[in-house]
């Protein structure tokens, strides 16, 4: 089905050079069709065709807006019940493209730009800007940004992933260039799709400030958590006890290799981290412990500082050894939120330093929440193993305090 069969109604090519918007129309008309023609391709049938060869079923449209540079088009993106679907018809060019441009208008219009950042203005957007264009823009992108971080969090989250960034920006009492602290925090719902669920900024990384995070969750609908995932941060720890009181925590087993490396000299390192591995990797609590002892016996005369940091981390980051097998590699590091850092600092990477902390939010929120929107379209785990699993340890639970 590779052939695709495009009309054009004659109205839109009788004002085609006469109406201000036909362009834009005539755009949005050709690019749902290449969408539903998409979809026939994926599915192998046509619309409401039956056939021996089809491998899926329609589930409705989801709208999308795309700015482009003859406006703002209305996308029907169509979708189907597994959500196999997934179109690369469109570049995201939407929130985070929106806040990292203005970013630079923002450093340009401030005077905090170099002759670069405003000949890059200049190139992505044809034009230089104004304050109050400036101001503008700001209104209509803060409101998008701070309704998805205020948005309700509907069901359960099981499983949540912390961990903080910094950045650079300038102080609004004196021009100074201060860290900010950036808070970020995805989940995995019941139902096995990933979302970022929260997303601050501070001045500092603390138990105070992560404590304030947390419950802010909490008072939005986040519920249902069992696992926490982040790094020995003790602010963090200590909020994650106050906030979500008998879920289990996994420290980063990731971070914690890269603290055990840290205390071990290069001639050991490689002999160090392959045993360390073993540790992590082990298929259960017993075995865990068994490379442990293997691991001291082996390295505790040579590298006492990297045996210590691993007593001290181990029951900490095993504890996911509790979980279902199938997810525990996912759920033992903090990779996920890593990620998510990386696709924010592309951009901060350019803009270097912020000229206040509300430019930080608007990027970071911005770029977050086109992500957001892509894992919503697409199943992250098959989490009906972990309901089962979870199932039975809330009847064994049950049944120790009726005995």
């Amino acid at each position: 089905m590779t052939h695709q069969d495009i009309s054009i109604e004659k109205a839109t090519l009788a004002g085609l050079f006469s109406q201000p918007n036909a362009i834009a129309e005539l755009l949005q008309s050709l690019l749902n069709q290449v969408l539903q023609s998409q979809m026939d391709e994926h599915l192998n049938a046509n619309k409401h065709e039956r056939n021996a060869e089809r491998v899926g079923f329609r589930n409705g449209n989801r709208p999308r807006k795309l700015y482009t540079r003859v406006g703002t088009i209305e996308l029907l993106v169509p979708q189907t019940r597994d959500g196999s679907f997934c179109t690369e018809l469109f570049k995201r060019y939407q929130r985070s493209e929106q806040a990292f441009v203005l970013g630079l208008m923002e450093m340009y219009v401030q005077g905090v730009s170099t002759r670069k950042v405003a000949d890059i203005t200049e190139a992505l957007c044809g034009v230089t800007f104004s304050k109050s264009t400036v101001s503008n823009l700001c209104v209509n992108l803060d409101a998008r940004v701070n309704a998805f971080r205020t948005r309700p969090l509907d069901g359960e989250y099981p499983v949540l992933m912390v961990d903080a960034m910094y950045v650079k920006a300038r102080n609004a009492d004196d021009s100074r260039v201060l860290s900010r602290a950036v808070l970020i925090m995805s989940a995995i719902r019941s139902d096995g799709f990933r979302e970022i669920v929260g997303v601050e900024t501070d001045c500092a990384e603390n138990a105070v400030t992560w404590a304030d995070a947390l419950k802010r969750l909490k008072s939005r609908g986040l519920k249902g958590v069992q696992l926490v995932v982040s790094d020995a941060h003790d602010g963090l720890i200590e909020a994650v006890k106050q906030t979500f009181n008998g879920a289990t925590w996994q420290r980063c087993q990731v971070h914690l290799m890269r603290n055990i490396a840290g205390h071990t000299a290069a001639k050991h390192k490689a002999a160090v981290m392959a045993a360390a591995k073993l540790v992590f990797e082990a298929a259960d609590m017993t075995e865990a412990r068994r490379h442990l002892e293997a691991f001291y016996e082996a390295f505790n005369t040579i590298a006492p500082k990297a045996v210590a940091c691993m007593e001290d981390g181990f029951d900490d980051a095993v504890a996911v050894l509790h979980f279902p097998l199938k997810y525990r590699k996912r759920w033992r590091s903090t990779n996920m939120q890593e990620r998510l850092n990386e696709e924010v600092r592309r951009r901060e990477r350019v803009i270097r330093i912020f000229p206040n902390d509300e430019a930080v939010m608007r990027l970071v929120g911005a770029v977050l929440a086109d992500i957001n929107e892509q894992w919503s379209e697409r199943r992250y785990l098959d989490m009906e193993e972990f309901e089962h699993w979870r199932a039975a340890q809330t009847k064994n639970n049950a049944l120790i305090l009726s005995a």
